[in-house]
């Protein structure tokens, strides 16, 4: 069957499946202190979920809703008790509350292992000429200063110097489309921007995922008809943390994409250098 978007792997998934559950024992994630963005709903709420069945001992859940924030935290604690939870009602535009919520959390719970950069704004914007220079610009700047002031918290000493990043992007970050020019300059910027991140800090491990298109407030904001299941890019970023997907260091992934046949390709996409961003036929080096 006909993938509906260019796939690098022969299968496609829509849902999760078993080499990526995270009750896999080899993906385990327990004494794991982890820190969630856009915690309070969709794919976000999810993953909190997902982290928690890996047996994560510490998670932050942070989003703009308190409301929110608290409903998911009081799930999840009712169904894995020994799994701390801690919340954070914060604007990732805000510096101040983006440090404070960091600084707090690491001093309560230890340094940050993993990190999902996972709070994103966006919708369908209009062409270009018809755009007011203020809506586009407040989505590009909410995208890029959010993702700034992450990187830069993680780095100031909240998170660990061999952590995990993973960078919750969209394919339209390299792929170009009408009436999406703010979100995917927003989204170009950040994957750039945690790739700088990357290569100033080696130690870090960082993947670039598409979560695939599921039904969210922002799906449906952008008029998008939902494909896949949340339980899908949430096991993925389980997977993705986990001792198997180490390959993909700074590499690009989609969640349809199946992990054994990316595992079967492991020394292909390193020597190639594929699932990277590059300039075709320009044989630079970073």
């Amino acid at each position: 069957m006909a993938t509906p978007f260019p796939s690098f792997t022969k299968t496609w998934h829509n849902t999760s499946y078993s080499s990526i559950s995270p009750t896999k024992p080899a993906l385990s994630l327990a004494r794991k202190t982890v820190l969630i963005t856009g915690g309070g709903s969709g794919i976000g709420a999810r993953a909190v979920r997902s982290f928690a069945e890996a047996r994560a001992a510490n998670i932050a859940i942070l989003g703009r809703r308190q409301a929110n924030l608290d409903a998911v935290a009081s799930d999840i604690r009712a169904s894995f008790p020994d799994v701390k939870i801690y919340t954070y009602s914060v604007d990732m535009t805000d510096l101040k509350a983006v440090n404070d919520a960091f600084r707090d959390y690491a001093k309560t719970a230890g340094l940050i292992d993993i990190l999902v950069s996972n709070a994103a704004f966006g919708g369908m914007d209009p062409p270009i000429k018809e755009a007011k220079v203020e809506d586009w610009w407040f989505s590009v700047e909410t995208n890029v200063k959010g993702s700034f002031h992450l990187a830069q918290a993680f780095l100031s000493g909240y998170g660990k110097p061999d952590g995990i990043i993973i960078n919750v992007t969209s394919g339209l970050s390299y792929l170009l489309g009408p009436g999406t020019s703010a979100y995917t300059v927003g989204k170009a910027a950040v994957v750039r921007l945690f790739g700088i991140v990357h290569m100033e800090n080696p130690e870090l491990r960082v993947v670039h995922v598409h979560p695939g298109v599921v039904d969210t407030e922002m799906s449906r904001k952008a008029n998008y008809s939902a494909m896949d299941d949340a339980s899908l890019p949430a096991d993925f970023f389980v997977w993705i943390s986990s001792s198997e997907a180490a390959f993909l260091n700074g590499k690009y992934a989609w969640v349809n994409w199946d992990v054994e046949e990316l595992k079967s390709r492991e020394a292909e996409i390193k020597e190639k250098k594929l699932l990277e961003m590059w300039l075709q036929g320009v044989p630079f080096e970073s």
